[in-house]
């Protein structure tokens, strides 16, 4: 069943997506040639507890970090180690964080926050190039993104669901790259991962009616080369069989009456 937050859970969820939305950005200006993922890790756990807030992903299925850190082929879930990023790397940079289970007395983000009631999740990932970027890679770190915005002009109470999915996978094949096909956006807020799922192709019209207070997490993922995956050597993360670039945004997005609400903001 599709849940439908009230006017204050998505208050918690807008505090709580702001805190992770300056996270993200911090972490991704610090993802420079020379700096482990380990590193990148370490910064934003640290900024995650100082806010009041706890990872989402860190014990999730047994995985060891606070962020997903993705490296060039791998799309999404890989974990942070002793990797040093290289000037040219692609990184996908994913965040989920749980808002509010501590107090944030005097917040590093200079960030002014009430950290009381229940708590929800927020998610949100971000790609960045390390260094100066190739063009191919500049191209689909651009093209991810837009499919991104695109998908939130789309978000309004009464379309379909797959109006979403649809508008993602036409512009991104247009711009002669693929959509991710195994792996989905999705539902969030009192858990990480709620219904509905929301792929990342597919035709229009079917699916899920969106309905003001519905909140959902969308996350285009594409590749340079074919969709196919495999697992990584890691054990948590995915990458492409033909080792082609991959790029991945996120947001947590509130359906209400006047669009999309975009809750992850920096």
């Amino acid at each position: 069943m599709i849940q439908i937050k009230k006017t204050n859970q998505i208050e918690i969820m807008r505090e709580g997506g702001a805190l992770l939305g300056r996270i993200l950005k911090i972490i991704g200006e610090r993802a420079k040639p020379g700096v482990s993922t380990a590193e990148l890790d370490k910064v934003a756990r640290d900024l995650v507890f100082a806010c009041g807030a706890k990872p989402a992903f860190e014990g999730y299925e047994g995985f060891p970090g606070t962020i997903c850190t993705s490296v060039n082929e791998q799309i999404v879930h890989g974990a942070p180690s002793d990797q040093k990023l290289k000037k040219g790397d692609v990184v996908g940079l994913d965040l989920g964080v749980l808002y509010p289970v501590g107090q944030c007395s005097s917040c590093p983000l200079g960030h002014s926050c009430n950290p009381t009631g229940e708590p929800f999740f927020t998610d949100a990932a971000i790609t960045v190039a390390v260094g100066e970027a190739s063009a191919e890679a500049a191209k689909l770190i651009f093209v991810a993104k837009k499919a991104l915005d695109l998908a939130i002009e789309k978000i309004k109470p009464g379309i379909h669901l797959s109006d979403i999915s649809a508008a993602i996978q036409k512009y991104v094949e247009s711009e002669g790259f693929s959509v991710i096909r195994n792996l989905v956006g999705h539902g969030v807020g009192k858990e990480l991962h709620e219904e509905p799922e929301i792929p990342n192709f597919g035709q229009p019209g079917q699916g899920p009616i969106l309905k003001e207070g519905m909140v959902l997490a969308i996350e285009p993922m594409i590749a340079a080369g074919h969709y196919a995956l495999k697992q990584s050597a890691d054990g948590f993360g995915y990458e492409t069989k033909d080792e082609s670039l991959t790029a991945h945004f996120e947001h947590t997005i509130a359906v209400t009456k006047n669009g999309g609400e975009v809750l992850t903001k920096a």
